[in-house]
């Protein structure tokens, strides 16, 4: 799980790979089988994703409003 103060110190495109890698995680656990999956693995990176996406908004709406 990536902090929030690690998500802000990335890259738009460093961003953008911790999003891709955290949806293939996701995707991985989901199509295990249901006795082999990680709800932690998961749950991380549901948040990984948001966090990243969060960041990703926040620098989009301050260009924006510049």
């Amino acid at each position: 799980m990536t902090d929030m103060k690690d998500i802000r110190s990335k890259s738009d495109s460093e961003l953008v790979s911790v999003v891709e890698k955290a949806r293939e995680t996701l995707r991985q656990e989901r199509f295990k089988e249901s006795h082999s999956r990680k709800k932690s693995v998961i749950d991380n990176a549901k948040k990984d994703i948001a966090r990243a996406l969060t960041e990703q908004t926040v620098r989009r709406t301050k260009s924006e409003t510049k």
